[in-house]
């Protein structure tokens, strides 16, 4: 077989330029804890497809969810060792490198949704989110509705005396010890992974989390009542690693930040309307879904639980109690 020199060196140059394209390309994974079927799992999917769009295929986003990289604890150090580049998780693994950002889960401090995502557009957020990246050089570049967070028990909890003694699973966070340790719980530290388990087997014989989250997780199989204790408006922070956000152009910044705010925005459009409809879908499931009086509990915590045992600042707190 002959081959010309011309034909050659066309040959050569397109197994450079595949090369070179190849290259280009990056690959990045984004981990998080929560089921596939959940919007924080489907809009990140939907906002790793749309990168590789807008960034004409030079980043290749794996998103890996239910735990698949580790546990929450795990992929927030993942951050750290570069073993992940782009995570979903809580403030409150944020504030473990810089406390101040998880004041927004001090119980009570939102009133509703609408003011936890005034929060998200406000100086206050815009400040706390910079002191966070200085602390770590990772960047929060969206926030989203995660729910509202209620109690789930074999009995019905209708005022905070009613958990006095109650074995009670809370994520290993301070801040969300505040309210069940105020109100007398015997809490435990269990991985969001194995709380059904838990509630199953006895370990405990409650937990906290959103509507949404006690549907994806069916943690209504193993607990009879819902209290709507509704004490922390919950909410998820977009974060890239330091490592990748520091490589990013000006221009692929724009493009992370417009996508991951817009996956946001779906994906709190998505958590209300499934909140709307599952207190009733509940009590259709015959759960017994009860409405306590929430001053109470908020009562508690401000006598017992103040913001300085976590490090909380209340310049911090009164300006976002003070936010419309």
């Amino acid at each position: 077989m002959t081959f010309t020199i011309r034909g050659w060196l066309g040959t050569a140059a397109f197994i450079m330029a595949g090369t070179v394209a190849a290259q280009a390309q990056t690959t990045l994974k984004w981990a998080h804890v929560y089921e596939a079927s959940e919007p924080f799992h489907t809009e990140s999917v939907w906002a790793a497809e749309e990168i590789a769009k807008r960034t004409e295929g030079r980043y290749k986003i794996d998103v890996f969810p239910a735990s698949q990289l580790g546990k929450e604890t795990d992929i927030n150090q993942g951050l750290k060792l570069g073993t992940v580049d782009i995570i979903i998780s809580g403030a409150s693994y944020a504030a473990r490198d810089y406390p101040r950002i998880g004041i927004s889960y001090y119980p009570y401090i939102f009133r509703d949704p609408s003011h936890l995502l005034a929060y998200a557009k406000s100086d206050v957020f815009k400040q706390l989110a910079q002191g966070y990246e200085e602390a770590t050089g990772n960047h929060i570049t969206a926030m989203t509705y995660y729910g509202t967070r209620h109690t789930t028990a074999n009995k019905d909890i209708k005022a905070c005396a009613d958990m006095q003694g109650l074995k009670m699973r809370v994520p290993d966070v301070p801040a969300y010890l505040a309210m069940p340790r105020a109100c007398g719980a015997n809490t435990t530290p269990i991985a969001f992974a194995e709380v059904y388990l838990a509630l199953q087997n006895g370990t405990v014989e409650a937990q906290e989390n959103p509507l949404t989250a006690i549907d994806a997780k069916k943690f209504y199989e193993v607990q009879s009542h819902i209290s709507l204790t509704g004490h922390i408006v919950d909410a998820l922070n977009t974060i890239v690693s330091k490592n990748v956000w520091s490589q990013l152009s000006d221009e692929d910044k724009q493009i992370f930040t417009e996508v991951m705010l817009e996956a946001a925005e779906r994906g709190t459009r998505i958590v209300e309307e499934r909140e709307a409809a599952l207190v009733e879908d509940f009590r259709s499931r015959g759960l017994t879904v009860t409405e306590p009086d929430r001053a109470d509990f908020e009562r508690a915590v401000l006598d017992k639980v103040p913001l300085s045992d976590f490090g909380y600042e209340q310049a911090d707190y009164d300006a976002i109690r003070a936010l419309q």
